[in-house]
């Protein structure tokens, strides 16, 4: 449950509560089991009669108390950390859909999020329906089915930098009985917490702005409490119905609000085990605590190099939506009005060769497989993490084949744009 202080006091004091005597710095409990003194006190623990602890692949300490700040950030109900934000994403939608089901996803989102969903889980038996973000009312309610159990989009998307019409796709969701599932990785809580908008669940990459310093892989889901599963029973029997692998327990109604998180850990974190090393969860919670300084730095910095690039005749177009001429500025000020993100995008005249010119010659940028933590870093997702994709994929996920993803640090702007500026007058 959350507290009711402010976002930045949620970042410092939120998740671990320390008792007298205990330790005031979250403790690392580097231990994959707990003791117990009696054969039945593990055995309620099995048939979740009772709460506790007894292997890490399930829940841990540390991992738990993580997830409770970021809960609080988000102003949900309940949460869960897994290894990766990939693993958070696949879990969050496998947790109310199975082989025969269909999803509805905003085709501009992360490249590892739509080959996941276009391609890994199809194998599954799970359909997905890719819709444009600026799609209109009328069809996106008429692309649900019987089976569709879930709507899935990214707050900025990665790294198109669409903000997404939250309350939009959370009335077609809601009007039709699923819940909306938002990736909030780019934007974190501290520039838009999607549950005020309508939101149900909540995924991060930890690994990005969270974390912050790319030390360490991890992700969460964050459940808001507010979907009511059992209005929508036959939609849903993985939580609505008996599951017999607990002795028919049915999480909808033993665990209410907590439903959707007790049966991902339950069940999925049981049988798939994408669980994050408590030595993670420990740096992420560092990270965290820092979190509201270096948000509002990281939007600084991108706006004052998205303004600089605009004045530079080899560069063709700039996305940055915190500029008042940007296509994504209004929806932006609505969902995101004190900064979106430290992400912009840019194209060069000369194409995709003039980029990777412009690439290899920065010096304090790095060329990296990451985007949004401390340090400036770029990447030309055609040709790295959107590899994959042919043309007419990449378009569709907003990736133009010349698009640069510069992620401004937290270094002092005025190095960075200098940095960009000796690379550009290396590109000829």
């Amino acid at each position: 449950m959350g507290s009711n202080f402010k976002i930045e006091t949620k970042c410092i004091q939120s998740g671990w509560q320390p008792k007298k005597g205990e330790s005031r710095v979250i403790p690392i409990y580097q231990s994959t089991t707990f003791k117990y003194d009696t054969s039945e006190q593990m055995g309620r623990l099995f048939d979740l009669e009772d709460e506790g602890y007894f292997y890490t692949r399930l829940q841990n300490p540390t991992n738990d108390a993580v997830a409770a700040k970021i809960c609080d950030l988000e102003g949900g109900y309940a949460a869960m950390l897994t290894s990766s934000g990939q693993a958070a994403n696949f879990y969050a939608i496998m947790n109310i859909a199975e082989a025969g089901d269909h999803i509805i996803c905003v085709s501009a989102v992360y490249g590892g999020t739509y080959n996941l969903y276009a391609h890994t889980i199809r194998k599954m038996g799970v359909e997905a329906t890719f819709v444009e973000p600026d799609i209109s009312k009328e069809e996106l309610n008429a692309l649900f089915r019987e089976n569709t159990k879930a709507v899935f989009g990214e707050t900025i998307a990665n790294p198109a930098l669409v903000v997404l019409d939250i309350e939009k796709f959370a009335e077609a969701a809601h009007a039709h009985g699923v819940p909306l599932i938002i990736d909030n990785t780019f934007a974190t809580p501290i520039n838009c917490r999607p549950f005020e908008w309508g939101a149900d669940i909540v995924t991060h990459s930890t690994t990005k702005y969270m974390d912050g310093h790319a030390v360490a892989v991890g992700g969460a889901i964050v459940d808001s409490g507010n979907f009511d599963w059992m209005a929508h029973k036959e939609k849903f029997p993985g939580l609505t119905a008996p599951d017999e692998t607990y002795h028919g327990i049915v999480y909808a109604e033993k665990f209410g609000k907590g439903a959707y998180i007790t049966k991902a850990t339950a069940q999925l974190m049981r049988d798939l085990g994408s669980i994050p090393s408590p030595q993670n969860a420990f740096l992420l919670n560092l990270g965290l605590e820092t979190l509201h300084l270096r948000v509002p730095r990281h939007c600084e910095n991108a706006k004052k190099v998205a303004e600089f690039l605009k004045t530079q005749d080899k560069v063709a177009w700039v996305n940055c939506p915190m500029l008042p001429d940007d296509a994504q500025y209004a929806l932006a000020q609505k969902y995101m009005p004190n900064g979106t993100c430290g992400v912009i995008t840019f194209g060069l005249k000369g194409g995709r060769d003039a980029s990777v010119t412009m690439m290899d010659n920065l010096k304090l940028a790095a060329i990296v497989t990451h985007v949004a933590d401390s340090r400036t870093c770029v990447l030309h997702p055609a040709s790295h993490t959107h590899r994959q994709m042919n043309d007419k994929e990449l378009l569709e996920a907003g990736v133009q084949p010349d698009l640069i993803r510069f992620s401004v640090g937290t270094e002092n702007a005025d190095d960075i744009i200098a940095d960009l500026k000796q690379a550009l007058d290396a590109v000829k």
